[in-house]
């Protein structure tokens, strides 16, 4: 029996929902509940938000806290036009989204590649495990040094050190994951002759690709932590740099629009992401 066959013979041994029964046409229609509405979402995620900013609004103007520990949003909003009137704000977020973007890249990658090694070879895993998890316990300041050293303070070490974030979130949980794969698929696979990289490709990926995409996830937020590590420590530019600048000058307008704009990048890189991930599940899961 081919790949192909025995992919659609264990694709239809899945259970699937039972069919939709046919709604006669005078029936009225099933209401989505109010949490599944496009609307009541982009609402509903939006009322923190404004919740916290009027709040801020209002303790900055009333006084409640002197201007010199809590800056209002129009001095963080003055602070974001004057750097970017200097030429400085784009450059300082291209800057640190390229270091986050390389650093992931190459982390993410490695990690899916050990972790399906440890996770699909047992021999892969009494050799590598041991050691990859003491080192994941390593803090991420602790590599700062050494890193400096070898590549002293240019791009490679920063890159290097946020790849590092990145890689040990996704080998752990996609070794995990291959290693918990439902037995009775993998012997289904085996009796229809897979093998080897059929047997990946046709069963075990597409039951991993949610746990793959969560670490995908989880490796991104790292990342972006990972970068200050580095740009608090050894940079000229960046948004790192620019809380380092900020705190070393006691402009705390600027360290609130560094650490505005590191969620607002956090969030707009999780979605995109996320928006790989609906992709992925309709393709492979």
């Amino acid at each position: 029996m081919t790949t192909d066959a025995a992919s659609r013979t264990i694709a239809r041994s899945t259970p699937r929902p039972a069919a939709s029964v046919a709604v006669p046409a005078g029936a009225p229609r099933e209401r989505r509940p109010l949490t599944g509405r496009r609307w009541f979402v982009v609402v509903g995620g939006a009322l923190l938000p404004i919740a916290l900013l009027a709040t801020w609004q209002l303790v900055s103007t009333t006084g409640l806290v002197p201007v010199s520990m809590l800056p209002s949003p129009a001095m963080v909003w003055q602070a974001a036009v004057d750097l970017a009137e200097r030429g400085l704000l784009g450059q300082y977020v291209a800057i640190s989204t390229q270091r986050v973007f390389l650093g992931f890249a190459f982390g993410a990658a490695l990690g899916l590649l050990v972790g399906a090694i440890v996770g699909l070879s047992r021999l892969g895993d009494i050799l590598l495990a041991p050691t990859l998890g003491a080192l994941r316990a390593v803090p991420s300041l602790a590599w700062v040094p050494l890193l400096i050293l070898w590549f002293k303070i240019g791009e490679e070490s920063k890159i290097i050190l946020i790849a590092i974030g990145a890689f040990f979130p996704v080998y752990t949980i996609v070794s995990a994951a291959l290693r918990h794969v439902d037995r009775r698929l993998l012997e289904a696979g085996r009796a229809f002759g897979l093998r080897g990289v059929p047997l990946f490709a046709t069963v075990q990926l597409p039951a991993v690709v949610p746990s793959v995409i969560s670490a995908l996830r989880l490796a991104l937020a790292q990342a972006w932590l990972f970068l200050v590590a580095a740009e608090l420590i050894a940079s000229s530019m960046g948004l790192g740099f620019l809380l380092l600048d900020s705190g070393q000058n006691g402009r705390i307008d600027r360290i609130f629009l560094a650490i505005i704009l590191l969620a607002v990048l956090g969030k707009l890189t999780d979605s995109i992401v996320g928006l790989f991930e609906r992709w992925a599940i309709r393709r492979w899961a």
